[in-house]
């Protein structure tokens, strides 16, 4: 088998190059940082080893290991450098250092699009003729020049020139002039009239006064296609399909069957897993809009301007981009701060991500929200998003002030060109959300229903009613824990203990316990003030047991304690407060 590495710097289409060639659907984003650890895909008999995205190989941060030691160590056949056209000038710094490597070396032009509408034309001959490398041009984004660059790899016929060594340079000054030379023999430019529109956005997106009250106006637009446009309308249509024409029909199927068949079905499966499967229009709705951000390139802009406030947590505007991608799912959110340049910054970050509200929240604060807040709920949702923003920088700056007393790194981050957001990718991102969605419904989801089923109807001496369950007596053990915060009977203790495993078990879980419909039981067992206060809670607290492993793997059995113990803490306590507060006034 032919091993193929595929290096690049960040935010040139690297990973957008990798999912065309192997059909992959790892994640692409129009920002630095996506790829942080290398990944595997296959096309015929070639392995494509996709590599952290590196400006160079002597910077020594933690992706320019991960590739360096690849290319030194592996039995790598062919180096896949892909440049883009636009910027070719710093992309080609990393080129010259491959070479050293003596591999055979394709390097695919990419965004050759966005160059010549820039002006700028290569006459790609010449440059493989200068560089000693073969050059095939393409658009990864379109799939233009992919049939050939798969021929090419095939193929096995590369350039044919050994002459690496004419590629060792004394310096990183005599490295650019050689780059400047080869630019100015390959190359031509149009001189196009009037401001590039990337320069005319930026001054309005990026000017001092403008920047963060539109960041808001597209957080508040975000929240209304979530919750009254688009999310919430399908929501309760699927809603309205589970609860008025499969249940009926089903139960009418079973009437026959014995009664705990018929619980089993109806009160565990359906009850569990249905109603976690009609909140999903919110999650993809709320997703949808977050990939636009970043597929447009506005992504890289919030963290650009967020520079000066997380300078005041001690990092850099780069670790707001983990801090979004937590919006989505803290796993990922964890692994994305590797791409931060020292320790200090990467154990920071990871100990504020999960105060970012994660998608698997989103189906307890669409319930709740609808239930005791009706006219509220995208107003109650951005709310809570927000409160998590702002402890989280609340903590960056105690953290910063006590554990993390260290100097600040300096901040160096792409701003992307701007691009129309693409409706192909979005489309795959949205589809593997819900796939990925669908898939912890059909198997975790449905595995705790079940169980949550059994232990609510069951004890030692066989069938029983719930209060007198085995489900009954674990969550009368932590009830007491809770009910300073308004919310003291086991049923939702249980719940939060659920929501370890899965946040989206919570509402799962009530649906099962509470046997009937959350629109109506709710609130029996909550208040207005009691349900904001566990709303407070959920956004806080331990998150699923998937965020605790990523982080034990990255920093630690310390780390990872401390952090469960802090955020438990502060959720208790935060929770609290809120609680009182809103009995003066709800």
């Amino acid at each position: 088998m032919k091993t193929v590495a595929l290096l690049g710097n960040p935010n040139v289409g690297k990973t957008t190059l990798f999912n065309s060639l192997t059909g992959s659907t790892q994640r692409v984003g129009n920002w630095a940082g996506v790829t942080v650890d290398k990944k595997e895909g296959f096309f015929g008999d070639i392995k494509v080893v996709d590599l952290p995205g590196i400006y160079a190989l002597d910077t020594y941060s933690n992706e320019e290991k991960i590739s360096k030691k690849f290319l030194e160590d592996d039995e790598v056949d062919v180096i896949l450098n892909i440049i883009d056209a636009s910027n070719i000038n710093r992309n080609l710094y990393l080129t010259t250092q491959l070479k050293q490597f003596k591999k055979p070396i394709i390097l695919a032009v990419n965004m050759i699009d966005v160059a010549e509408k820039k002006g700028f034309n290569l006459d790609y001959n010449k440059l493989s003729e200068l560089l000693q490398v073969k050059v095939i041009p393409i658009v990864a984004s379109k799939e233009e020049g992919i049939n050939e660059l798969k021929d090419a790899l095939v193929s096995d016929v590369f350039f044919s020139s050994q002459a690496d060594n004419d590629f060792h340079f004394e310096d990183e000054k005599t490295t650019y002039s050689f780059i400047d030379s080869v630019i100015e023999k390959c190359s031509t430019i149009s001189i196009k009239k009037g401001k590039p529109t990337k320069d005319k956005l930026d001054n309005i997106l990026l000017n001092p006064w403008l920047a963060y009250p539109i960041f808001l106006a597209f957080m508040a637009l975000m929240f209304q296609v979530t919750f009254a446009w688009v999310g919430q309308p399908l929501s309760d249509m699927l809603d309205a399909l589970l609860n008025d024409s499969l249940l009926p029909f089903v139960t009418s199927l079973l009437s026959d069957s014995s009664p705990w068949f018929q619980s089993l079905i109806v009160d565990g499966i359906i009850a569990g897993v249905g109603g976690i499967v009609v909140l999903l229009p919110i999650i993809l709705a709320l997703f949808a809009c977050i990939s636009v951000l970043e597929d447009s390139g506005y992504m890289a802009r919030i963290a650009f301007i967020m520079d000066k406030v997380m300078r005041k947590m001690g990092l850099s505007g780069k670790a707001f981009i983990p801090m979004i991608v937590g919006f989505g799912c803290t796993v990922p959110a964890i692994m994305s701060a590797r791409t931060l340049e020292s320790e200090k910054d990467r154990k920071l970050t990871a100990l504020l991500v999960p105060l970012m509200s994660c998608n698997a929240k989103l189906p307890v604060y669409a319930v709740f929200a609808a239930v005791f807040f009706p006219k509220y709920v995208g107003l109650i949702v951005a709310g809570l998003y927000l409160l998590g923003v702002i402890l989280a920088f609340i903590f960056g700056v105690i953290f910063k002030n006590t554990i993390f007393k260290k100097d600040e790194e300096p901040f160096i981050i792409e701003l992307p060109e701007y691009k129309t957001p693409s409706i192909k990718n979005i489309g795959k991102q949205v589809w593997e959300k819900a796939r990925g969605f669908l898939i912890r419904a059909g198997t975790l989801i449905f595995a705790m229903s079940v169980l949550i089923w059994f232990l609510s109807n069951f004890n030692f001496t066989g069938m029983v009613d719930v209060n007198d369950s085995l489900l009954s007596s674990i969550g009368s053990v932590i009830a007491p824990i809770f009910k300073p915060l308004g919310f003291g009977d086991w049923q939702s203790s249980v719940s939060l203990l659920t929501g370890l495993l899965a946040k989206e078990s919570v509402i799962a879980s009530m649906g099962i316990i509470f046997s009937g419909d959350l629109t109506l039981m709710l609130p029996v067992y909550f208040t207005s003030a009691s349900a904001l206060s566990f709303l407070v809670f959920v956004l806080l607290y331990t998150p699923c047991i998937s965020v605790i492993g990523a982080m034990y793997k990255e920093y630690g059995t310390k780390f990872t304690l401390f952090s469960i113990a802090y955020q438990l803490i502060l959720a208790w306590v935060v929770s609290f407060i809120v609680f009182n507060i809103a009995t003066l006034f709800l």
